[in-house]
């Protein structure tokens, strides 16, 4: 059983900083890709950033491209999401999600199996 456990949430001021982790509890999570979605009131879940089991390859959605970044620490079984020049609409519930087959295909939340329960990101103006 693959358990994801976000942390890092909260409130911060628009143009602040925030960093989100997501741990694993298992012991393969080198093999997985992971990627970060978020979720709005009355949204849909949208891609945010994906990485591959490696690091080597990234991907991110268009309005958080040069401002957030994903990276991971496979011996720490964590992957991070930092969120710089945070805006009021990156607020949302923010999830982590783990695909075991480590696939390339990132933005596609259908590909994921495992998902944590979410943080709450709030960005004030």
């Amino acid at each position: 059983q693959v358990q994801l456990v976000e942390s890092g949430g909260g409130l911060v001021q628009a143009g602040g900083s925030l960093r989100l982790s997501c741990a694993e509890s298992g012991r393969t999570f080198s093999n997985y890709a992971m990627g970060w979605f978020r979720q709005a009131p009355g949204k849909e879940r949208e891609f945010v950033a994906g990485i591959s089991w490696s690091g080597g390859s990234t991907a991110y959605e268009d309005s958080v491209k040069g401002r957030f970044t994903i990276s991971r620490d496979n011996a720490k079984n964590t992957v991070y999401l930092q969120m710089d020049s945070l805006k009021p609409e990156d607020a949302a519930v923010y999830y982590c999600a783990a695909d075991l087959y480590g696939g390339a295909h990132f933005s596609t939340a259908a590909v994921y199996h495992y998902w944590g329960q979410g943080t709450q990101v709030t960005v004030s103006s």
